[in-house]
């Protein structure tokens, strides 16, 4: 195992480069991981690819992951074929009167969706896509919109999942007692700078008070002058433009006329339920929404049950972009961890913390690692055992160094270009992963940067 070195920087920087470059962050993951596999033994490379791929795949989040994410591509399948999705994009015209309100219809389902970023991410995105499409609002607005409303809405509520798993870490890392965990969590919680920013700004920018800049501009104005209702991802990604016609032919099967509302909403709302039902555990309520929603299409005489069978498999195909992005992702972080990436920022900036100046050192080294390796959760079970005992011994305010943490999880979960937020966000919303990134970092970073003044004066 190699000593912590600067060398570790290479592969977060071969990977950022790349996906920029080339729009492909599969690729880019990939080869950012052999670019550190290379660093760690040339002549093993390959045969630590094989482990580390394996391990991986072996790895129960994974696991858990692909079959979350492909069954819900197998409930939206459903929802979209027998209407209902179109049903609600009617319905919700209704309400949505311009641009504005539609924004903030998207934002206030994301607030309402909190238990679980994954949930939201995809949700939220699939339900307003063709709602924001009617007012040429771009994607890539819509999914920053719903990226702003995942983790960082998540992250302040302590019945998420981030609150069960970020209370585990604190009580098996002994900075809680046992059944402490939330208790000592919720402490934090006016502390999560990033957190609360993120989710003031796309208020702001939902409203119009904070107007669209950027790269996001571009976008808006390509979407404006555009297809009606069609992303438009210009120069951002052109293999991946969105037209009329790739919205058309994801609706072409599509119960038309007879959809009902209903058949939309009685599967959303039972799917929220039955997660929050089985302690916030998303694929035991995905399984009892599809096992509700099957006989409830069947009764009504929807579909037959081959055909719904077939529309299940190929809607959990399309959640394969998603999967595999979030898979190369989890190889490179393993291949960070061995490069000691973690232990070469932290021991880097270690000379410079006092008690007051620490949460500003933590939020601005985390966030760092954590827009690096893609990994908002994974990095925390690494850093916490080495964080937490140096804020003791510094006598450090533990909430506020907490706070930092969690905001630095939530602010990589949301602005790294390869994260399983910031994938699954631009895979609900329709948008090219790459263009989504790339609008909506300048926002993360106000708000980052935001955050990192108030940690200073808080000291």
């Amino acid at each position: 195992m190699p000593e912590p070195s600067a060398l570790s920087l290479i592969p977060p920087a071969v990977v950022l480069v790349l996906a920029i470059w080339l729009r492909r962050p599969i690729f880019a993951l990939i080869i950012g991981a052999v670019a550190g596999l290379l660093l760690i033994s040339p002549e093993q490379a390959l045969g630590n690819f094989s482990d580390i791929s394996l391990k991986v795949m072996q790895d129960e989040t994974i696991g858990w992951l692909i079959l979350v994410c492909g069954s819900f591509g197998a409930l939206i399948a459903l929802l979209v074929r027998t209407g209902g999705a179109l049903a609600f994009g009617r319905s919700a015209l209704k309400l949505c009167k311009g641009r504005r309100s539609s924004l903030l219809m998207t934002c206030v389902l994301g607030l309402v969706i909190f238990i679980d970023d994954y949930l939201n991410a995809l949700t939220v995105g699939e339900t307003m896509k063709r709602v924001t499409d009617r007012f040429k609002i771009s994607r890539e607005m819509l999914a920053y919109v719903v990226d702003s409303t995942a983790a960082p809405v998540c992250v302040l509520v302590p019945l998420s999942t981030w609150a069960v798993f970020f209370g585990g870490l604190l009580e098996s890392n002994g900075v809680a007692d046992a059944g402490q965990g939330v208790s000592v969590y919720m402490q934090a919680i006016p502390y999560m700078f990033y957190a609360w920013l993120s989710v003031i700004l796309v208020i702001l920018v939902c409203m119009g008070v904070v107007p669209a800049f950027g790269p996001m501009r571009k976008a808006e104005n390509l979407a404006r002058h555009g297809s009606a209702g069609a992303m438009h991802v210009g120069e951002f990604a052109p293999e991946h433009n969105y037209s009329m016609k790739a919205v058309e032919a994801e609706m072409e099967h599509a119960d038309k006329e007879g959809g009902k509302l209903y058949n939309f909403l009685a599967p959303l709302l039972f799917l929220v339920a039955a997660t929050v039902y089985f302690d916030i555990d998303v694929w035991k309520g995905m399984l009892a929404t599809l096992v509700f929603i099957v006989p409830f299409y069947l009764i009504q005489r929807l579909m037959p049950m081959s055909e719904m069978f077939e529309e299940m498999m190929d809607g959990f195909k399309t959640m394969l972009p998603a999967i595999g992005t979030v898979i190369a992702a989890f190889v490179f972080k393993e291949v960070c961890d061995q490069l000691h990436l973690s232990l070469y920022v932290i021991d880097s900036l270690k000379p410079y913390m006092t008690p007051q100046m620490m949460p500003a050192i933590v939020f601005l080294s985390m966030a760092i690692l954590a827009f690096a390796t893609g990994s908002s959760w994974g990095i925390f079970a690494v850093t916490i055992p080495i964080v937490m005992p140096l804020a003791h011994a510094l006598d450090a305010d533990i909430p506020l160094v907490l706070g930092a943490l969690l905001s630095a999880s939530a602010f990589g979960s949301q602005a790294c270009f390869y994260s399983d937020s910031t994938v699954l966000a631009a895979q609900g919303s329709g948008c090219d992963l790459i263009s989504h990134a790339v609008t909506q970092l300048p926002y993360a970073l106000i708000a980052a940067s935001l955050a990192f003044v108030g940690f200073l004066l808080m000291a």
